[in-house]
């Protein structure tokens, strides 16, 4: 996935780029938050979070055991030190994790789940395989096919639609790391922040923000297009034209033997 780094970058700074030289940038209005914790206990948090999602695969390397198992360790290690930090302060009892864990969004969880199995069964039926065959032949070219996988994340979660591609075409159709794979999770991953509403992340800040559809759709929705576009351009220029990223520090011109 080193092929995706440069589209992802371009995808980032297009639209940073845009809303800095107008007048977009100041109608985002600054939130104003009472701060529970001092800079260390936030820094301590945050670094415990950050860390726990990056062991995740380390642990599952190390020992062999789901990655669920890796997300409920560090979720232990974060328990213990939100109680160490608020131990003996009952009016902070909001800023430990069981608090947090009671408000887990379980109808977003069980909606997931619903979609997945709708899914699997729809591949299970053929129907994902007709589709697949529709696509290829009116829209014979990949990179279109998923340019549009992109354009609808923007109104579909990219789970579900990411897992219904995967249905739709196996490796013996595209292998494993293929341009067209590289562009879906590309598009799909990106495009979704073309509207608000094309992710879970989306939909959590409309909630925790109180900002609505229309107003996402006319300040932020032409800058996310514009950064969408612009790395699939990225994205097709570096692979046409054969640039390809060093994987280790011995690929690199000026570390190698001479």
């Amino acid at each position: 996935m080193k092929d995706l780094i440069v589209p992802s970058v371009v995808s980032l700074a297009v639209p940073l780029a845009l809303m800095s030289l107008t007048r977009y940038s100041s109608c985002i209005a600054k939130s104003k938050r009472v701060r529970d914790l001092n800079g260390s206990q936030r820094a301590a948090c945050f670094a415990v979070g950050i860390g726990a999602l990056g062991f995740v695969p380390v642990f599952k390397a190390l020992t062999g055991l789901p990655p669920y198992m890796g997300m409920l360790l560090g979720l232990g290690v974060l328990w213990i030190l939100t109680d160490a930090i608020h131990y003996g302060e009952s009016e902070r009892q909001k800023l430990k994790v069981p608090q947090a864990l009671s408000r887990i969004d379980t109808q977003g969880a069980l909606f997931f789940l619903g979609i997945l199995l709708s899914v699997s069964s729809l591949e299970a039926a053929g129907i994902l395989r007709e589709l697949a065959n529709y696509l290829d032949a009116h829209i014979p070219n990949v990179e279109l096919i998923a340019s549009a996988v992109g354009v609808v994340s923007a109104f579909i979660d990219n789970v579900p639609l990411v897992a219904a591609t995967m249905g739709m075409y196996d490796l013996t159709t595209f292998p494993q790391d293929s341009e067209f794979w590289q562009l879906v999770a590309y598009c799909a991953g990106t495009g979704g922040s073309m509207l608000v509403i094309g992710s879970s992340a989306g939909v959590a800040y409309m909630g925790m923000e109180k900002v609505d559809f229309f107003w996402y759709m006319r300040k932020v929705s032409g800058f996310a297009f514009a950064g969408y576009a612009a790395g699939i351009a990225a994205y097709l220029a570096v692979h046409n034209l054969g640039v390809s990223l060093p994987t280790t520090l011995a690929d690199v011109s000026f570390l190698s033997a001479s």
